[in-house]
């Protein structure tokens, strides 16, 4: 965990303050709703459908068990009982009033935890990977780098209101888990190969109305660097991106229409000017800011003992647990468990506050006392004796988050849809929990293999529908909820955008077009274990839309 200093405190403090006085003048009328939008939105609060919403910050998708009982606080004191966690990495909290919002960002501040540049048109929330710094397959702890960009961003004068909102993810693995190619930068640690660690800087992705897969323009990049080439990239971004229309302002319409060389060609001019001056990170930095992470004292153990082996033997129900939660630890005999929060007719990414207090215990008794948020919109242990797995897995059972579906049908990604939102225009939900139910079964879903099934109900794309294995995208037709189906997307190192698989289908159609593909999957399939994103590969779409549009 990162362990904030004075100056982070200070800032916190001092911001909440200052809102404390703006939500005073709003309530009091001596501020109108148009004249406070801007000021609410530095802050995280959001105008939604029935109300104010506020989206918490986790940067880096980082908690310490102290922080997830502050959630679960404000969750109980000021909300209806929970929080829902979203793929950027954050927490919103749908029901809070006005009035008690400054009281909340105030005990939020007291944990460490604000609401800063989670909306607006500046540098959202910096993610990253939810195993980074226990992955094996990582080179270096990418949460570092995350942590110096979020220190540099915030309320960074030059880019506090950028042409649009701006995201940022960085990942230190092959195996992207942080979704670096749909983002306005993704930065990918690695070795090049004189054996130095550095950045391949992707620029350009983005999902929405328009979606995109970022482009590499700099495959390596100085550690040194990293400030300097950034800063030139907004520059850039912030001198030519579109303020004439919201549709075309995202920085991946002006490397679209510009081309990745040409604007790469901008950047270097850019940054050539400024590389190496006050912004050249030094190695004393680096590790200054490394300093800060504090990391458990390990037990030497041996990997995976006879009686986790036993009794995964012993009981089917662990072992289907265990061989969808439980991932390899760069730390022999310890693990990382994913806790989903997709249970079978329950909506994706919600954590009652007792649940949150469960989880925060757990976690001090069995992950020393941290947790992470993942993209996908579950929870993550990352410092799990392998020993201790079972008696973890019955805690977690009976708490509702150790259903054995994490990377399968179930899974589901789905933004709050029209249930909450105003921009919505289906509810995305419903779909997701009929959805689940459907595929509940567990030995069912193992044959069905990975499938990722991403919901969005409008084009805004919180759901990352653009980029699920299965996508589903609420469209209204005549004041009707209809839904727009693609196949074969996918987020991760091989990042790539689905393909459409034809005309819409009405809300009472699409838990069963989705049941269609599936059936078809395992009955195209090559071999067992080729997947579904595979099939779609290598066949196409189009039995997959004879079997949809035929039965319906």
């Amino acid at each position: 965990m990162y362990v904030y200093d004075e100056f982070d405190r200070a800032v916190v403090a001092e911001r909440v303050a200052e809102f404390r006085d703006q939500v005073a003048r709003r309530l009091s009328g001596a501020l109108s709703e148009d004249e406070f939008k801007l000021l609410r939105l530095m802050n995280g609060v959001y105008l939604q459908l029935h109300a104010y919403m506020l989206r918490v910050a986790i940067p880096y998708g980082s908690l310490s068990s102290g922080q997830m009982r502050t959630l679960a606080r404000v969750a109980r004191r000021y909300d209806r009982g929970y929080g829902h966690f979203t793929t950027r990495q954050n927490i919103q909290f749908n029901w809070i009033k006005l009035e008690d919002m400054p009281d909340v960002l105030a005990e939020l501040a007291e944990s460490h935890l604000h609401a800063m540049q989670t909306s607006g048109n500046c540098i959202r929330n910096v993610t990253s990977d939810q195993w980074a710094g226990v992955a094996r397959d990582e080179v270096e702890d990418p949460r570092v780098y995350a942590e110096i960009l979020r220190q540099h961003s915030t309320m960074h004068p030059e880019f506090s209101f950028l042409p649009r909102k701006f995201k940022i993810a960085v990942t230190a693995a092959d195996n992207d888990r942080a979704a670096i190619r749909v983002h306005d930068i993704g930065l990918r640690l690695h070795r090049n190969e004189a054996g130095e660690v550095g950045f391949e800087v992707v620029v350009g992705g983005g999902l929405g109305r328009t979606p995109f897969i970022g482009k590499t323009i700099k495959p390596f990049l100085h550690k040194r660097d990293l400030l300097s080439y950034i800063e030139a990239v907004l520059r850039v971004y912030n001198l030519y991106g579109r303020r004439d229309n919201i549709y075309k302002a995202r920085i991946k319409i002006l490397v679209h229409e510009q081309g990745a060389e040409k604007f790469a060609a901008e950047v270097e001019d850019e940054w050539r000017a400024m590389r190496d001056g006050a912004l050249s990170l030094e190695d004393a930095a680096i590790a200054d800011i490394a300093s800060r992470f504090v990391y458990p004292d390990y037990e030497k153990l041996p990997e995976e003992t006879a009686s986790l082996q036993a009794a995964r033997a012993a009981n089917a129900d662990f072992d289907a647990w265990y061989r969808t939660a439980v991932a390899p630890h760069r730390v022999p005999g310890h693990a990382i468990v994913t806790l989903s929060l997709k249970p079978a007719g329950g909506p994706p990414g919600d954590a009652t506050a007792d649940q949150m207090d469960a989880i925060a215990d757990l976690a001090e008794l069995y992950s020393s006392g941290e947790i992470r948020v993942g993209h996908e919109q579950n929870l993550v242990l990352p410092h799990v004796r392998q020993r201790d797995l079972h008696t973890l897995w019955i805690a977690l059972d009976a708490l509702g988050v150790a259903t054995p579906n994490v990377g399968l049908v179930s899974d589901i990604i789905a933004c709050p849809g029209l249930d909450y939102c105003s921009l919505a225009n289906t509810r995305s939900i419903p779909v997701a929990q009929e959805l689940s139910k459907r595929f509940r079964n567990s030995a069912s879903a193992r044959n069905i293999g990975r499938l990722h099934i991403n919901i969005s109900g409008c084009i805004n794309a919180c759901g990352h529908h653009h980029v699920g294995h299965i996508g589903i995208l609420g469209v209204e037709k005549n004041g009707e909820e209809f839904f727009q189906l693609t196949l074969g997307g996918r987020a991760d190192e091989k990042a790539e955008l689905g393909m459409l698989l034809g005309p819409a289908v009405p809300y009472e159609q699409v838990a069963d077009a989705v049941e269609d593909i599936v059936a078809a999957y395992v009955e195209l399939r090559a071999r067992p274990d080729e997947l579904f994103i595979e099939t779609v590969k290598r066949i196409g779409v189009e039995p997959f839309k004879e079997r949809v549009y035929a039965a319906h």
